[in-house]
């Protein structure tokens, strides 16, 4: 038996796949979707995912800081690119963080990159799965 316990479940209705929209249970997502490249004015899956994974992976940061006995500064940044690749064994993605902490010393930057990137939620779902990587700037 697992120790697990749910802390959010987030519900989300798309119709019409990468040409449609989509819309959470509590309204607060509500969007077109398109293609990447495309001329839609919607967002895409990959766009969506960077943006989740940044955000995810920045509150990681906060908690392995913490454990650390630090604060990261408010102007930590977080660049994120996802690639929608396709190749032999069909369509797959990569993705790559940029990770900015200034005025931390870049060592101890590394380490609460080195952490997070074990601990975030996004990072454990990919590991293994796509081609992913966590870099300081």
């Amino acid at each position: 038996m697992s120790d697990t316990k749910t802390l959010y479940i987030a519900s989300v209705h798309v119709t019409g796949g990468r040409e449609g929209s989509a819309r959470s249970s509590d309204g607060r997502l509500d969007l077109k979707l398109s293609p990447p490249g495309g001329t839609g004015e919607g967002t895409n899956p990959e766009q969506l995912f960077a943006a989740g994974w940044s955000a995810c992976f920045e509150g990681a940061m906060a908690i392995a800081a913490k454990a650390k006995g630090v604060a990261l500064p408010a102007n930590v940044a977080i660049d994120a690119e996802v690639e929608l690749r396709h190749g032999d064994e069909g369509y797959s993605l990569a993705a790559h963080l940029n990770v900015s902490v200034p005025g931390v010393d870049p060592e101890l930057a590394r380490q609460i990159i080195e952490t997070a990137h074990r601990t975030c939620p996004y990072s454990k779902a990919i590991k293994g799965n796509i081609d992913a990587v966590v870099t300081l700037v």
